[in-house]
């Protein structure tokens, strides 16, 4: 009886959330940067016969427009550089090498030239692949060092600085052999004992640094560093009259979905059944994703008007100063789910006259003042920027004295916090930046 029982079926109401394949594809829509947006939308096109595809990239730009140079068609930015180091190198072996042994040996190890530009192959591993001895492969790799840009094919990061050094004629007189000989004293900022060494003074190791800085850790990183970086941006900002600003949609930011309406008709006039329910299914997706394509552009219109109101001081000032500004905030205003804004504001970007920028680039959380005022993280790293730039270099300012010149300030932080500022600014502890 008891197991009779057991096995009796019992009924449950279970209330579940059940996420549809549009709903899913509706929440993807809004994740999508405008390059994303069009490739899916090239692919429901491909898929559906109903849906023909009408995009519009004027107005897009690069992401050099992230530092304010503007540019209006982003076909126009298109990079002249070659495809890739490893052309460009190839080109430069053809044109300048004759056809011999030497050639094939450089030709070799340009096959093991990482992307930034470094030979990733030892003497002993390339001898044995090659046949080779030390003296040819050694002789190949002097050939391929002569290259351009100055600085490929070096083995390590010592070798790169002091082949850049070697091409210009313009390298501080000390440069190369302080870092042939001295260069782990060099990288420990040993100043006085770099100084003592060669006799020189401590401003003069000062200068060759400041030299040093301006060398590339990386010399093939050019070919590499503007591909796939092009940016299209899906609002624009205009100031009117009165220091007014006016929030528009791109033309790429919302792409147009025709429905083929003559191709429609002829089809469901067909005496087949089967054809007819599969327009009609065609329709309905078609009619889905036209409806999704105007609310995903209608909710990033609407998040950024509230971001530029939000933030007027940052389009109208010529400091660009930002406000503290959540995600909760946007989500309270345009009552949305922060989730929702997250998804508005990640991979989209607003075109303002003096740049392009991401619209999460807008939020910062507040710090407190000491004053019960507040400020925006971004305002409280400018103004440690301010200090920094002003300082006395021969004396530096230690991160307490910042704390310290902020709390003169009303800005109250903690000292892990200025070091936390400090280095996502790129600003180097006071040991560092020290000078002579």
């Amino acid at each position: 009886m008891a197991l009779k029982q057991a096995m009796s079926q019992q009924q449950k109401q279970v209330q579940k959330l059940v996420m549809t394949q549009q709903l899913q594809q509706s929440i993807q829509m809004l994740q999508f940067s405008v390059d994303g947006l069009q490739k899916f939308l090239e692919q429901k096109s491909l898929e559906n016969p109903l849906i023909e595809l009408k995009a519009d990239y004027s107005g897009g730009t690069t992401a050099s427009s992230l530092t304010g140079n503007r540019t209006d068609n982003y076909m126009n930015a298109i990079p002249d550089t070659p495809s890739s180091l490893f052309d460009y190198l190839l080109q430069q072996v053809r044109l300048t090498l004759r056809d011999t042994p030497l050639r094939d040996l450089v030709l070799f190890l340009l096959e093991y030239i990482d992307s930034n530009g470094y030979l990733k192959i030892s003497l002993t591993d390339a001898m044995e692949k090659t046949g080779a001895d030390q003296l040819q492969l050694l002789d190949a790799i002097t050939l391929l060092q002569q290259l351009d840009p100055p600085g490929v094919g070096a083995r390590n990061l010592q070798e790169c600085l002091l082949l850049q050094i070697q091409e210009d004629n313009a390298a501080p007189n000390l440069a190369y052999i302080v870092l042939e000989e001295s260069f782990n004293d060099f990288v420990d900022r040993n100043w006085d004992k770099i100084a003592k060494r060669y006799q020189t003074t401590l401003a003069e190791v000062q200068h060759i640094l400041d030299y040093i800085q301006t060398l590339s850790p990386s010399p093939g990183a050019i070919f590499t560093q503007n591909q796939n970086n092009y940016i299209i941006p899906d609002l624009l900002v205009q100031k009117e009259a009165n220091n007014q600003l006016s929030v528009s949609p791109t033309r790429a930011g919302r792409p147009r979905l025709m429905f083929q309406q003559h191709y429609f008709n002829q089809m469901v006039q067909t005496k087949d059944q089967e054809v007819t329910d599969y327009m009609k299914e065609k329709k309905r997706e078609f009619d889905w994703l036209k409806r999704s394509l105007v609310q995903r552009g209608d909710t990033i219109l609407r998040v950024g008007q509230v971001i530029v109101q939000r933030q007027l001081d940052f389009f109208l000032r010529s400091d660009h100063p930002l406000q503290p500004l959540m995600l909760r905030d946007v989500a309270q205003t345009l009552d949305l789910h922060e989730s929702t804004i997250s998804r508005s504001v990640n991979g989209k970007y607003l075109q303002a006259d003096f740049g392009v920028f991401e619209l999460r680039h807008f939020f910062s959380n507040a710090v407190g003042g000491s004053v019960g005022d507040q400020f925006s993280a971004d305002n409280v790293q400018q103004q440690l920027k301010r200090i920094v730039n002003d300082e006395d270099k021969k004396r530096p300012l230690s991160d307490q004295k910042l704390v310290n010149l902020l709390e003169e300030k009303n800005i109250s932080i903690s000292r892990r916090t200025v070091a936390k500022y400090r280095e996502s600014l790129g600003i180097p502890s006071s040991s560092k930046r020290k000078r002579f």
